[in-house]
């Protein structure tokens, strides 16, 4: 606006420049549907590397498909990905209560998504363990609670992943409130209230409130029938020095405990500590017979020490730690659930899902981004209709998205033949379409899971993870196929193909993998289904078409500006200036055709393309062509013989 003179000076006015930058989207963010070990149900995981994969989903998993074409994505040069699980399995579950009875908390695997709870079921639930104590700001209001990842290793309890949360209040009102801060943090489990202020019971054995009055006058022999869980042991506990505090008599019992059994660590690492008034007994970790559900009880033969530190009879012993897979649950936990995994692969209506529900691959709705689209157990499905079913919906989902959808032959095609019908059942259910593409065989990696033999897996996670390499490499615009492109971590194919072989299924649109002698295995075609001779069709080739792709997304992404802008000249020079300083940029990388920019785009908005009948209903018509660099499929070379007579 100008600016209002009112005395007389110097005065600074600033003038848009008119020139606005489209920037190039991301285009090998790969979505991959299906079922893996855990991860929560039907919600879009974004992922960046491997150690996401493992976190978030558990990793390489024997019964999971799709896991093994997640890997192969990262193997072989992906970067972003963006996972969704389907699929069933029980979601594991425990119940704590409060010291006088009352159920307290609930513990649900899972976590938080858009502020609503999503279960995480699997066998992976039984590893959890919750802690919960009193040694927090204030013990009388506050606690402390500890969600614990455990693995077994040599039949011991590691810990791989804890949570901590510490002064936390059973209060809604409080700013500490634990469902608040646990549920909008944790990654391992929700909680629900029972609609009571209690707190739950500590875990651990608990002693009675100490009377450090009663300590002088405790017998000197004593001897206590002491159960850490595997069967009570005589524990002897020399008290002719009398304890004097509360600690002086932990640190005896300590002794006395790990004395009895000094080999064995459930015993000889077991510590009694004081916990406020009273004393609380942890049983050794370390052990092979450890278990979290184990209660301690004491039990008095010889003398009164266990009485006179209130260890007989206590009404506070509780289990050492919450689990959902405690079999018999005691103390004050009430409820246990285990966690069971899914007992088949996911179902056509599970990968497929439901829009309103945003479940199946239309989870990704929730999505900002994605190119490259994979559903590798829709192969597995038992045949083409089944997997139309699944694969028609996301065809028309990716067309809709701007994103390019990679089909899996089925595991039984072994042969030429077999990939010949296979693809005409594909083509009569509809599914040649310029947004997919398919590669023929499947290929074989080595199972980590089963000391690397090899694993006969769909090829679309190693694919999209070529199509990440080659595109960081050379660009979107370049094909992923040749002798560069080479397939990491796969040692060879179920069907080894030879030219003539190839030579059918490539004319007919279908991608060949194949071994390049010392180019090793390599991707050996670059055309999307609808890229058979016969159809003729402009989308031929995957790079050509990707590149649109690319090109419409960007535009349409980065002419946002332009809506609700006066539809007239000055504003069709912005546009026709922003598209073309970013078709200067592709074409300065080299990803079209021609020597000189008139020969490799134009771009065209004005009276001519916007008319006033347009501009009345509020249209603004831009023209953006392209000329598309094509793969050299076909290397003919002529030689001729020369007469070198001289004559």
């Amino acid at each position: 606006m100008p600016v209002a003179l009112t005395y007389p000076g110097v005065y600074i006015q600033e003038i848009p420049s008119g020139s606005r930058s489209i920037s190039g989207i991301a285009t090998s963010i790969s979505a991959f549907v299906g079922g893996f070990s855990r991860g929560p149900l039907n919600v879009p995981v974004r992922m960046f590397h491997v150690g996401d994969f493992d976190t978030n989903f558990g990793g390489v998993h024997t019964d999971s498909e799709t896991s093994y074409a997640l890997s192969q994505f990262y193997i072989n040069g992906g970067g972003e990905a963006i996972a969704v699980r389907v699929g069933g399995g029980t979601n594991g579950n425990l119940t704590a209560q409060s010291w006088n009875g009352a159920t307290s908390l609930t513990f649900s695997a899972g976590r938080q998504f858009q502020d609503n709870a999503v279960q995480d079921p699997g066998g992976w639930n039984n590893h959890i363990r919750v802690d919960v104590d009193y040694q927090s700001s204030d013990s009388s209001a506050l606690f402390n609670l500890a969600v614990t990842e455990i693995r077994h290793v040599d039949g011991l309890e590691i810990p791989v992943r804890n949570e901590s949360y510490r002064n936390v209040s059973m209060l809604a009102t409080h700013p500490r409130y634990v469902l608040n801060v646990v549920n909008d943090d944790s990654m391992m489990v929700q909680l629900t209230t029972a609609g009571n202020t209690d707190m739950p019971a500590p875990t651990g054995f608990y002693s009675d409130v100490q009377d450090t009055t009663q300590y002088a006058g405790m017998a000197d022999a004593n001897t206590l029938q002491v159960d850490l869980g595997t069967g009570a042991h005589d524990v002897t506990v020399d008290a002719t020095t009398k304890p004097v505090t509360i600690a002086d008599a932990a640190l005896m019992l300590q002794n006395a405990i790990r004395d009895t059994r000094p080999a064995d660590p459930l015993w000889a690492q077991c510590q009694v500590v004081v916990r406020g008034t009273r004393i609380g007994v942890f049983t050794g970790r370390n052990s092979a017979e450890y278990r979290a559900g184990q209660v301690v009880s004491v039990a008095e033969s010889v003398g009164d020490f266990g009485t006179v530190i209130g260890l007989v009879g206590s009404v506070t012993a509780n289990v050492q730690q919450y689990a959902m897979n405690t079999a018999a649950p005691a103390g004050h936990q009430t409820v246990a659930t285990a966690g069971v995994d899914a007992a088949a692969a996911p179902t056509a209506a599970q990968l497929r899902g439901n829009r309103a529900l945003r479940t199946g691959f239309y989870a990704l709705e929730d999505v900002d981004l994605f190119n490259l689209l994979a559903i590798p157990e829709a192969s597995d499905l038992g045949s083409v209709a089944n997997m139309s079913s699944v694969i028609s919906p996301a065809m028309s989902y990716c067309e809709e998205q701007r994103a390019f959808l990679l089909i899996d032959p089925p595991a039984d095609a072994n042969s030429v033949d077999e990939a010949i019908d296979w693809l005409d059942e594909v083509a009569g259910a509809g599914l040649r379409h310029r947004n997919t593409a398919a590669y023929y065989p499947r290929v074989q990696v080595p199972d980590p899971n089963n000391e690397n033999r090899l694993r006969t897996i769909a090829p679309s996670g190693t694919i999209a993870g070529l199509y990440a390499r080659k595109d960081t490499e050379a660009g979107i615009w370049t094909a992923a196929a040749g002798i560069t492109a080479s397939l990491r971590n796969v040692i060879g194919f179920n069907h080894a193909l030879t030219n003539n072989e190839i030579g059918q299924l490539n004319p007919i649109g279908l991608n060949c993998l194949r071994n390049g002698g010392i180019s090793g295995n390599i991707a050996w075609g670059a055309r999307t289904l609808r890229g058979a001779n016969e159809l003729a069709s402009e989308w031929t080739y995957i790079p050509v078409r990707r590149t649109a792709l690319f090109i419409e997304e960007s535009l349409f992404r980065g002419l946002q500006w332009a809506v609700f802008q006066p539809n007239d000249e000055p504003l069709w020079s912005e546009i026709r200036i922003a598209v073309g300083n970013f078709m200067q940029g592709l074409f300065r990388q080299g990803a079209f055709q021609g020597t000189a920019p008139e020969q490799a785009f134009r771009v065209k908005c004005d009276a001519e393309t916007t008319t006033q009948a347009n501009i009345d209903a509020g249209v603004v018509n831009v023209l953006v062509g392209f000329a598309p660099l094509k793969p050299a499929e076909f290397v003919v070379v002529s030689l001729q013989l020369m007469n070198n007579s001289g004559g």
